[in-house]
């Protein structure tokens, strides 16, 4: 597929994150104004809002767009979402025939205020990059060899829908109980090893009710769209608790994500298959469909004060051994009921090669090899001030399926009252 052209001129660069192709679905504000649903296209945002007021897009007998969320256009379902995407991109084609009406309500991108796109109903976090279990387990076991279970299930646990931030909002560093090596008792304090997981986040758009199951193919259809993740990670608090119940405060104080849901139907051009198993999977996780995505992916970090970001990292989302799909089906196969607005975490995406490790932890080799900024600072973990950023975009033929970015600054852990 090529760039498809739209009378939003800044929508035609090959370097444009949001072209017609693209069609991400957010919700802004301006001012003081009620934050409300709204797709990006080149440097602006159509309001859908304004243009539902204006009688010129339909989708349902109840307003489904004058909301700080798209959970309610989620719930019309797959054909609906298909509807409306073929109107928007019929609406700002080049050449469209309603430009004069739709071009009053459209916003500058650079003068709006984005907020968290959807309402999140439930928070999994999966642990499905091979090559980022193998670095694990050599980094705290010794040996890069998996677990018994890895190759056969994508393993994962439930985290805090209410950690999810949208990108922009700054984090505190947690405090929390760790247990300093050589010492009898654990101490309580801020966490010391700080770290970020680039990942990729998959919206659940539709629901499968508690006693239920889905195939493969079912759950890929269930997925509305995709954000990028960033699972802050308190590595000395989660070593201490994680055994044997799994993360705990060391994964609840914060999960960033992109402001721009992007569609899976915008991705479809860029599928891709799963590396080849070792293992076959048992017959209800088998699927012929290709459950990846070609979307490249980076990670930048940049000091308080520093004038420019240094890039840590360079990945690809389809290093990853499970799809979105494969967990979804996985999560509901013992009848957990799934919602809409439920959010699936892919895990850490690593490559081979160290310039594609996914988190500090990797980066660092849990701080033994500290590694330095292009401003000269070196780190291990995350310091206070940091700000760190994750971007990504699928490439095709002269365009670009962009996710915008996904940024976080990390601020002192807070002060328990004297």
């Amino acid at each position: 597929m090529t760039l498809m052209k739209s009378w939003v001129t800044s929508a035609n660069s090959a370097d444009a994150l949001f072209p017609l192709n693209n069609l991400p679905y957010g919700v802004f504000s301006v001012g003081n104004d009620e934050p409300r649903c709204g797709v990006a296209i080149g440097d602006q945002i159509l309001d859908m809002a304004a243009l539902e007021e204006a009688g010129l897009i339909y989708l349902d007998e109840h307003r489904a767009f004058d909301l700080p969320f798209w959970n309610d256009v989620m719930e019309l379902g797959p054909a609906v979402w298909s509807k409306l995407r073929i109107s928007l991109q019929t609406m700002l084609a080049e050449g469209a025939p309603h430009k004069a009406a739709i071009e009053p309500h459209l916003v500058p991108l650079a003068d709006a205020t984005l907020h968290m796109p959807f309402l999140v109903a439930e928070y999994t976090d999966f642990y499905a990059g091979r090559q980022h279990a193998q670095n694990m387990g050599e980094i705290l076991r010794g040996s890069p060899d998996l677990p018994d279970n890895w190759l056969h299930i994508p393993i994962g646990y439930n985290g805090r829908a209410s950690s999810v931030v949208v990108s922009g909002t700054d984090i505190h560093r947690p405090n929390g109980q760790s247990k300093p090596i050589g010492a009898d008792m654990p101490i309580f304090g801020p966490s010391k090893r700080l770290d970020i997981e680039l990942e990729m986040g998959a919206i659940v758009g539709t629901a499968c009710e508690h006693g239920t199951v889905i195939t493969v193919e079912q759950a890929d259809a269930m997925i509305f769209g995709y954000v990028l993740l960033n699972d802050w990670s308190a590595r000395d608090i989660q070593g201490w608790e994680y055994q044997p119940l799994g993360p705990f405060q060391g994964k609840a104080f914060g999960t960033s994500i992109s402001p721009w849901i992007v569609t899976k139907a915008a991705l479809e051009p860029f599928r891709t298959a799963i590396p080849p198993r070792e293992t076959q999977l048992l017959p209800y996780l088998n699927s012929t469909i290709d459950g990846l995505f070609d979307i490249e992916l980076e990670v930048l970090i940049q000091p308080a004060g520093a004038g420019r970001a240094t890039v840590l990292t360079k990945t690809n989302y389809h290093r990853m051994s499970y799809s979105s799909a494969e967990q979804l089906c996985h999560h509901a196969s013992g009848g957990c009921g799934m919602s809409v607005g439920d959010l699936l975490g892919s895990g850490t995406i690593s490559g081979p090669d160290r310039s594609e490790y996914g988190s500090l932890m990797e980066l660092s080799w849990a701080g033994r090899d500290p590694f330095t900024l292009d401003t000269g600072e070196t780190r291990t973990f995350i310091e206070d001030g940091d700000t760190l950023t994750l971007r990504g975009a699928a490439k095709g033929d002269g365009y670009q399926i962009g996710f915008g970015t996904c940024t976080g600054t990390l601020l002192p852990a807070l002060k328990f009252p004297d």
